[in-house]
């Protein structure tokens, strides 16, 4: 790895990837093509998504409500549409798998299922720090079953001096918590400090003491390898207009694995579209769930914002997680090697990364602490055309993205940091 723009310009040279980026729109900043290093929050439009919906509204304008069998993409099962790519994104199998509603909503239906507290066995265990919508999730379900947030919701910080979690702090919790624990539930990676937790070890943990285990990977889907069937992981909620690019507000995916696929035994809230399909329209009492995921939806398919997540999954569909995965790596460990060239080449403004060192623990996402003037060296980025975001209390998130981002961009952020 070198120090100079020569070798960003060779590394966006030889990668087999660079020519996706002209698959997207990229904001503009004084005329030119913005630094966007935030689509950890927002990803980038796929310049396929305006044609998508205007298919979709065509179909509308021509056929109406025979756009449900008659259209292009017929609205009936258009979910359906989703579901292979989505499979492959999350290592699942396609009937563990579907596209629905939005995310939150999607993890209260889940916690429906996958939260039955008992007198003995009621607590569920959180990193601390957890994204403000998993813990107002948490605590609403937990009042919900009258138990008390402070006492049923075990938050796990990291050791005095350090920023993230250790995964055996994490089992040796969980082997404390032991029968009193039914659920262990985090994020597949920290929003604040980019860690990507051991999922695999924190299922197999959370399993031997009798728990249930479930994820929301809305930093995880589309920016690291995920393998949910293999982990035996009980339930996962991701959103997808962050890495998955699909649209601000954008529909959400849910994973539940295929012990559950004909368990009529969880309790779950019931609504017509999860009903046998086979039945579906002789609108009959008595619900019957259809076979995996599918069995937990309640309306049919949001089709405007579905056709946007098509476009998207088609891109992700033609360059691999796999591919994109290696990319993101190189072009992270590129960002580090740089802000800490950055460091040794002077001392009055040092910049700390929160996020882990190991490329098996991070995904595109750094955590950057600034000693100090954060807030307002966000600012000045931000005028610079560098589209990062500032986090509370003290970090600025940028997350190069392998699907649009290059080397370039990461050599042209450090000369602008040097600058500053």
């Amino acid at each position: 790895m070198e120090k100079s723009y020569q070798y960003a310009q060779q590394q966006d040279l030889q990668d087999s990837l660079a020519h996706f980026r002209q698959q997207f729109h990229i904001p503009t900043h004084n005329g030119q093509p913005c630094i966007y290093f935030c689509g950890n929050s927002l990803g980038l439009q796929p310049k396929t998504a305006k044609e998508a919906i205007l298919i979709e509204l065509e179909d509308w304008a021509n056929l109406g409500v025979e756009g449900h069998f008659k259209g292009r993409n017929a609205w009936l099962h258009y979910h359906k549409n989703l579901t292979a790519t989505t499979a492959e994104l999350v290592g699942a199998k396609p009937h563990e798998v579907v596209v629905m509603n939005n995310l939150t909503v999607n993890l209260h239906l889940l916690l429906v299922s996958f939260y039955n507290p008992t007198p003995q066995r009621y607590k569920i265990l959180m990193e601390g720090g957890a994204f403000p919508s998993d813990q107002y999730a948490a605590e609403s379900q937990v009042k919900f079953h009258s138990f008390q947030p402070e006492d049923a919701i075990v938050e796990l910080h990291p050791r005095t001096g350090e920023t993230t979690l250790r995964t055996e702090d994490i089992e040796a919790k969980i082997a404390e918590l032991g029968s009193s624990l039914a659920l262990v539930l985090f994020g597949g990676v920290n929003y604040y400090t980019g860690q990507v937790f051991e999922m695999q070890r924190l299922t197999k943990k959370g399993h031997e003491v009798g728990a249930k285990v479930g994820f929301d990977l809305a930093h995880a889907t589309g920016n690291i390898r995920l393998h949910l069937h293999e982990w035996e992981t009980d339930f996962a909620v991701w959103c997808t207009y962050k890495y998955l690019n699909s649209g601000a507000g954008g529909t959400s995916g849910v994973f539940i694995h295929e012990k559950y696929a004909q368990d009529n035994s969880l309790p779950r809230f019931a609504g017509w579209w999860g009903h046998n399909e086979k039945e579906r329209f002789l609108m009959k009492k008595g619900f019957q769930p259809s076979y995996g995921a599918e069995g937990w939806q309640l309306s049919n398919a949001q089709i405007l914002p579905m056709a946007v997540h098509k476009a998207s999954l088609d891109i992700f569909k033609a360059a691999g997680i796999a591919n994109l995965r290696a990319k993101s790596e190189k072009l992270t460990a590129f960002a580090v090697f740089l802000i800490e060239e950055l460091n040794k080449e002077q001392k009055n403004i040092q910049i700390r990364i929160l996020t882990p060192a190991q490329p098996a623990a991070r995904g595109c996402q750094l955590s950057l602490v600034f000693n100090k003037n954060g807030k307002q060296i966000h600012q000045q980025l931000t005028d610079k055309g560098i589209v990062a975001d500032w986090r509370e209390p003290d970090v600025i998130r940028i997350a190069p993205v392998p699907l649009y981002n290059t080397f370039v961009e990461v050599w042209r952020f450090y000369e602008v940091l040097r600058e500053l």
